[in-house]
């Protein structure tokens, strides 16, 4: 005795490649975003770590150059002078407030800021080996012989080191001198 009214339900074939394809589209997609998304991260990160080091470094140079004082007697620079600029406007030297020689230069060896003082008797780093300087300039502007205030204009273009996009930054600042001895 054979009962008709039974059917046996299951899933074609077709039924079943139309859902894996559809399944991989999604998953795809997720991963895709996912993916898009750590790569944002990452890129955020490392223009935060580079906004931290320009800052650090600006900081500390427009402290150190705006609290320099006249070489009265040629001990660092030329004699009368409150800044020098040289190699191509990529250092300035200054005498700082404790009378001591300061100056600020580009490695282009290392593409790295550096600074030099003679109580440390070296050059320190100012930029970490994770950023390359591609830019570094100075420009001064009122020497103080003609009773203009003097003035330096500090320029930077940094980036993040590695391959593909990677950050990028170009900050420009004016300091004036604080220690008018005219």
């Amino acid at each position: 005795m054979s009962n008709n009214n039974y059917k046996i339900k299951g899933f074609t074939l077709i039924e079943m490649l139309v859902t894996a394809l559809i399944f991989s589209i999604v998953s795809g997609a997720i991963m895709g975003v996912f993916v898009s998304a750590i790569k944002l991260q990452r890129y955020s990160l490392v223009h935060q770590q580079l906004l931290n080091q320009v800052s650090y470094a600006m900081e500390y140079m427009d402290r150190a150059i705006r609290m320099a004082v006249k070489d009265d007697d040629g001990d660092c620079i030329s004699a009368g002078q409150n800044y020098e600029v040289s190699n191509e406007n990529r250092k300035i030297e200054f005498k700082n407030y404790k009378g001591e020689c300061q100056e600020f230069f580009w490695d282009i060896n290392d593409n790295q800021l550096k600074v030099y003082k003679t109580d440390f008797g070296s050059s320190l780093f100012l930029t970490s080996d994770d950023f390359e300087v591609t830019s570094f300039n100075f420009q001064v502007f009122g020497d103080g012989m003609d009773n203009d205030q003097p003035r330096v204009t500090l320029s930077i273009d940094i980036k993040a080191k590695g391959s593909g996009q990677q950050p990028r930054i170009k900050i420009q600042t004016t300091v004036s001198q604080r220690n008018l001895d005219f």
